[in-house]
């Protein structure tokens, strides 16, 4: 048998370098030196002996796709909690057929994990044990952190929010509507991976800005709109490429009334849509930082800060000797395959993980105070736990189920001999385990596929059902001009211009408009969040050289992009 055959199979010990295709795909793909002494460094030890991780058999890409399809951040659904009766907001849907808790219900003491608890049948394979498990022990109806919110029913994967609607993967917000990944922002609506930011309107990767609309990768920024690649910048338009400029439209400078004759139009979506048009083409007329990131070293990836020796690894922050990171913060150590973890050390293929945890492998859904931990989902302030769901505050079990320390360190060595000998051990939870459709899930927005694909494959796939109270009055006009928009507006049902599905204006929403001078949105808060994600570039690694000096770079920008690409001298030395 050869390793591309079954590289799961051969020990990381005696492997230097290896190329071989991915299982799923079957694309090729390396699996570098560096990758293997990660795996031994991370391999975990069980009663003083060493349970060896085996080298990965998927690519980094389905890797990530495995984690992500466990992953719904979006898509909310009003249902009953199983356990009180009472109406929930959650990302499960009422015709699934697992048991939903309100969060309130579910971290209380009102029923016993310990209940559904099983003992491992040894001829069967591991996957299939646990999705039983799994699929018995009730889950919370969303992940926020509830005690800490105040009013903000509709969010997801939030916590320390205040007055939030729809806003997902984001903390420490109040005021803020309609956002995605944003943290410690205020009255901010539509943004996308923004912080500390205040009175902002549809920017993306923007930190510190103030009072502005329609910014990218700004920091520092006040009172413009239509700005690319802009630090420190006052009342500025249509500008890319500007450190400390004030009064600038279209990178050239202007007087106050220019710039407030200028900014009054743009309260008309006409004017903005012609805005927006001409500022796409003046971009491309300015060079681009090989990668967007700040004090990093040593880094290969993009959207990084403050990382150190990390390696195909994106959209964060305080990662230390970490590789195919995918949103990583607060900060994280020593740790490989990971999507959307922090506080932590020494995790491999984990989602959805954090806060003080240590040494844990194939978890999902952990969270606070967790170590040594193996295959489970839903625990929290556990340790040496092995395929389990819904602990807390629990040690040495194996399928919800106690056993001794003793028992415990001569049982989980056997179960994982068997999943090497059915090719499990070493594999996160596959996809078909989830307790979400495919298109429910961010696989689905990082790896689109059409539901004759994702059925191929044997995952599952959501089909939404029409209301039945959906409205079929006649196509509401929105104003042209901000201006012109009442609160009659917020009584009426809009048409996304571009998915026809259905969505309303919220009072804060118009109120926010109305300050801010912007129109009003033509689409719903879904395609706006589609559409911020695809201005990002993909987390495709290129080889290409600088624009400027022909030195060889690596960035998400491929060579084929419209772009001129700079590495880090020559950008700096560009900057206006």
């Amino acid at each position: 048998m050869t390793l591309g055959e079954n590289p799961i199979l051969i020990s990381i010990f005696t492997i230097f370098f290896v190329s071989v295709n991915c299982r799923h795909c079957s694309s090729a793909f390396e699996i570098s030196d560096e990758d293997l002494a990660m795996l031994r460094e991370l391999s975990p030890e069980i009663g003083g002996k060493t349970m060896s991780l085996p080298p990965p058999t998927l690519c980094p890409d389905c890797r990530l796709r495995r984690r992500q399809s466990h992953v719904n951040h979006v898509n909310l659904y009003e249902r009953k909690c199983d356990l009180s009766g009472a109406q929930i907001i959650s990302n499960i849907h009422p015709s699934s057929p697992y048991r939903v808790y309100a969060q309130e219900d579910w971290y209380s003491d009102k029923w016993d994990p310990h209940a559904y608890q099983r003992d491992f049948d040894f001829p069967r394979p591991f996957f299939e044990q646990w999705k039983e498990l799994f699929d018995a022990v009730p889950r919370p109806n969303l992940m926020t952190g509830y005690e800490f919110d105040e009013n903000c029913d509709y969010t997801n994967y939030a916590g320390k929010n205040k007055d939030c609607y729809l806003i997902f993967d984001s903390d420490q917000n109040r005021d803020c509507y309609f956002s995605y990944s944003i943290n410690q922002c205020a009255n901010c609506v539509g943004c996308y991976r923004t912080r500390k930011s205040e009175l902002c309107y549809e920017c993306i990767d923007c930190v510190k800005c103030y009072g502005s609309s329609y910014l990218q990768d700004c920091d520092n920024c006040a009172e413009s709109m239509f700005l690319k690649n802009c630090t420190g910048c006052k009342k500025c338009l249509m500008c890319s490429n500007l450190k400390n400029k004030e009064y600038f439209i279209e990178n050239k400078q202007v007087s106050k009334e220019e710039f407030e004759s200028f900014r009054a139009m743009l309260g008309s979506q006409s004017v903005v849509e012609s805005a927006r048009r001409r500022f796409d083409t003046l971009r491309l007329e300015f060079p681009q930082k090989y990668m967007h990131g700040v004090q990093n070293e040593d880094v290969v990836g993009d959207y990084l800060v403050n990382c150190k020796n990390a390696y195909n690894c994106f959209d964060s922050e305080d990662l230390w000797d970490c590789r195919h990171v995918f949103q990583g913060f607060m900060p994280l150590k020593n740790c490989m395959d990971i999507h959307e973890c922090g506080e932590a050390e020494r995790l491999y293929e984990c989602s959805v993980a954090g806060y003080e945890l240590h040494s844990c492998y194939f978890c999902n859904h952990t969270l606070a105070s967790m170590s040594d931990m193996m295959y489970c989902q839903l625990c929290h302030h556990s340790k040496h736990c092995f395929a389990c769901v819904g602990l807390r505050r629990k040690e040495y079990c194996i399928l919800n189920k106690q056993y001794t320390k003793e028992e415990y360190e001569k049982l989980v060595p056997k179960i994982i001999e068997h999943m090497r000998s059915t090719h499990e051990w070493g594999e996160f939870f596959p996809t078909e385990t989830s307790c979400f459709a495919y298109n429910e899930t961010l696989a689905q927005d990082y790896f689109p596929l059409t539901k004759k694909e994702v059925l191929a494959r044997g995952w599952r796939w959501f089909d939404e059902v029409e209301k039945k109270d959906q409205y079929l009055g006649p196509k509401v006009e929105i104003p042209d001009s901000i201006d012109d928009a009442t609160d009659d507006i917020c009584r009426k049902i809009l048409t996304c211009s571009e998915s026809g599905k259905q969505y309303k204006i919220i009072p804060q929403e118009l109120k926010f408009h109305k300050q801010l001078h912007v129109p009003l949105p033509r689409t719903s808060f879904f395609a706006r969040y589609r559409k911020q994600m695809a201005m990002r570039n993909k987390r495709v690694l290129c080889e290409r050289m600088c624009d400027a000096c022909g030195i060889a770079i690596r960035t998400t920008y491929a060579p084929d992009r419209p772009e001129k690409i700079y590495c880090e001298k020559c950008y700096q030395e560009s900057l206006i």
